[in-house]
């Protein structure tokens, strides 16, 4: 068998609709750094309300995915690694992951309710050995042996492999 390595990655998106609290403490935070950090690439004389607007008009203004990201890290850092909301296939596991990124999906400094994030968790690198009845079958050990100890991650919606590497 042809052992590979993988990354997976796990991506929600926090909008106003969201209802974990943990969403709605990292969406309003969030919201209010960007209001802070826009500031700086808003021009006075033809200020933009809206992400879009504002990235079209000065493309410095991609900084603010990372900026805006700095007010989440806080919230990232009390989940220790391990996102609870996806669970292996006994649900004793959950979604290792070593970092993360944050990105606007899209927002309007003058109106919360268009507030859109996503943020995406990368797990470590696992070993991989395919998809066993719908599910990742990985492992965390990633050192040359014949034994490992596996987890199975359901194959479901906003869960993919975003980085391979053969033996």
């Amino acid at each position: 068998m042809e052992i590979k390595k993988i990354k997976l990655a796990y991506r929600i998106v926090i909008d106003s609709s969201s209802t974990f609290l943990w969403d709605k403490y990292v969406f309003e935070d969030t919201f209010k750094e960007y209001q802070m950090q826009s500031q700086q690439f808003n021009s006075e004389e033809n200020p933009k309300n809206t992400f879009r607007e504002l990235v079209a008009e000065n493309e410095k203004a991609e900084k603010l995915h990372f900026l805006t990201g700095i007010a989440a890290s806080g919230y990232v850092d009390q989940l220790k690694g391990s996102f609870h909301r996806v669970t292996d296939v006994l649900g004793n596991h959950y979604f290792p992951f070593i970092n993360y990124q944050l990105d606007i999906i899209n927002t309007d400094s003058t109106d919360l309710s268009k507030h859109k994030i996503g943020i995406t968790f990368y797990s470590p690198l696992l070993t991989y050995f395919g998809i066993v009845e719908g599910s990742y079958l990985v492992s965390k050990n990633t050192e040359e042996t014949n034994e490992f100890e596996t987890i199975m991650f359901p194959v479901q919606k906003n869960l993919a492999i975003c980085f391979l590497q053969n033996k």
